[in-house]
This record gives structure tokens, C-alpha cells and sequence, in this order.
């Protein structure tokens, strides 16, 4: 995530994350701390993971105050330790007060998906299958999430519904059938656009290969349906599969020469990662 994007689009939900948190006062801070004192307060790694989020972390002081310091002993991607020091934040102690719980939100529910994605990742080490999120992420954090993804090893599926077309159940049912949804997005999308179609059947993988899907997702298959799936295919369409795809149960794909497989438990059921603020010192 870059300085731009952070400004053009991060930044108004951070924005709106602050506000949530300070709709009028810091009750407490205001109490303990009426005026401006310098001081500075450790990052705590409290278990092992893959940290992700810093420079989102570092945001939420900086919007507060830029005069706020972050000084970062690791970066975005990097294995950390229980116990491990991670940066050390400066500036006004109310400022540091006031954007704790947020920062931290932020910090934690990052570096929770990127460490389960790596986790994840890991397992798909050696085969040619590459690692997809989806659009299961929590409303207003999509951009976090599936930056953290990226941070953990996987990589990102369509961003939003003007990304791609990916027809679905529903609009394959809208549409009367796999052939026509096919034939009525190759009229519609532009030509630089993939078009790809959810299936269930056996059949309905035969039906897109036809009518010329670029990418077929195998929904909710058996492993023996999808095997004969790629069978159909022929390498005539990359391949997608997804429905309830976890740590658990990932590593019999590997061995079926499938392209991509998707998992929205990478955003929506990674843990976060316990990290804390702790040893708030005043300099002056």
C-alpha cells in the first residue's frame, strides 16, 4: 500500500475509524493529561505471526498530529517473535491515547490475515496453484484486508464487482442458463474483461467450456468431481476452486493441477494478532 493510495483512499476510512472512536472527547486522556506532554510508548508483538499494517498503523497517530515519530525494527511481511519489540511511537502523550485502540485495531486484524494466509500459503508451497481471497471482508476494511493478504503470500481476487465478470448461481438462474450468462457478458463486457462462471455440476463445466468461459470456478466439488473437471477442461480455461476451502483441507488440491483456488476464510476467519502498547514513558 503506497503513500497515494493510503491518501486517496485509506485515509477516509481511518478517518471515519477515529471518529467512531472520538465522537466528541477522550474522556479519560483529557482527565489524566489537560495539556500537551512529549512522551513515547512501545509496539509489543505478544504472540508469533507475520506483522502487516504498519504503515496503516503509523497513519492514525499521523492524522491526529504529524508531528507524531514511528520508528519501525521491522517491516510489513517480516516473521516477529512473542515478546518482540516492534517499534517505539513519539509525540504527544494525549495523541498516543487517543489513537491506541484504533491503531491497533487496525494492527492486529492486518497482521491476524496475513499470518493465517501464510500459514495457508505455505501449504500450496511447490504446485502450481496460486492462493485467491474473495470479497468476504468486513465492510469498510476491504482495502486492509486484502492488502494484508498480499503481505501473507496470497494474492488478491477481484477487488470489487467492477474488477470482473464472475457469473454466479443467481445469475446464471437471471441469465436461464450457463450459455446464455456467457453469451450475454461477452455482449455487454469489454473485451479486456475475463469472463468466468461459477459451477456445480459436471455438466455445467462441459456448458462453459462451450460457450467459451476464460475461467471456470469448481463450487463445492469432490475431489474426484473436480478432478474429472480438469479432465473436461483440457486446459481449454483456467481453473478456480472454492466452497469452503481452509488450512485444513487445502493440500488435497495441490495434487489436481488446479490454477487458482479462493478462500474467503483467509479475511473472514483469521484470528488477529495479540499486540499491545505498553511502557508509556513521559520525556517532558
Amino acid at each position: 500500500m503506497n503513500s497515494i493510495t493510503m491518501q486517496l483512499v485509506a485515509d477516509r476510512y481511518i478517518r471515519l475509524a477515529l471518529e467512531e472512536d472520538i465522537s466528541s472527547e477522550d474522556v479519560t486522556t483529557n482527565a489524566v493529561m489537560p495539556e500537551e506532554r512529549l512522551g513515547e510508548v512501545d509496539l509489543i508483538c505478544k504472540e508469533d505471526g507475520i506483522v502487516a499494517g504498519l504503515p496503516v498503523f503509523e497513519r492514525v497517530f499521523f492524522l491526529l498530529d504529524p508531528k507524531t515519530e514511528v520508528e519501525f525494527f521491522v517491516k510489513d511481511g517480516d516473521p516477529v517473535k512473542s515478546g518482540q519489540r516492534m517499534a517505539v511511537v513519539r509525540g504527544d502523550i494525549r495523541v498516543l491515547l487517543f489513537a491506541e485502540r484504533t491503531a491497533l485495531n487496525y494492527l492486529q486484524r492486518m497482521s491476524g490475515i496475513a499470518t493465517y494466509t501464510h500459514s495457508v500459503a505455505e501449504l500450496l508451497k511447490g504446485s502450481k496453484t496460486t492462493l485467491l481471497d474473495t470479497r468476504k471482508t468486513t465492510p469498510c476494511m476491504r482495502i486492509f484486508e486484502k492488502y494484508a493478504v498480499r503481505v501473507g503470500g496470497g494474492s488478491n481476487h477481484r477487488y470489487n464487482l467492477s474488477d470482473g465478470v464472475l457469473l454466479k448461481d443467481n445469475h446464471i438462474d437471471a441469465a436461464g442458463g450457463v450459455k446464455e450468462a456467457i453469451e450475454a457478458a461477452k455482449k455487454y463486457a469489454p473485451f479486456v474483461r475475463k469472463i468466468e462462471v461459477e459451477t456445480e455440476t459436471l455438466d455445467m463445466v462441459r456448458e462453459a467450456v462451450e460457450a467459451g468461459a476464460d475461467i471456470i470456478m469448481l463450487d463445492n466439488m469432490t475431489t474426484e468431481q473436480m478432478k474429472e473437471a480438469v479432465r473436461i477442461i483440457g486446459g481449454r480455461a483456467k481453473t478456480e476452486c472454492s466452497g469452503n476451502i481452509t488450512r485444513e483441507n487445502i493440500r488435497k488440491i495441490t495434487e489436481l493441477g488446479i490454477d487458482y483456488v479462493s478462500s474467503g476464510a483467509l479475511t473472514h476467519s483469521a484470528p488477529i494478532m495479540d499486540i499491545s502498547l505498553k511502557h508509556l514513558r513521559v520525556l517532558r
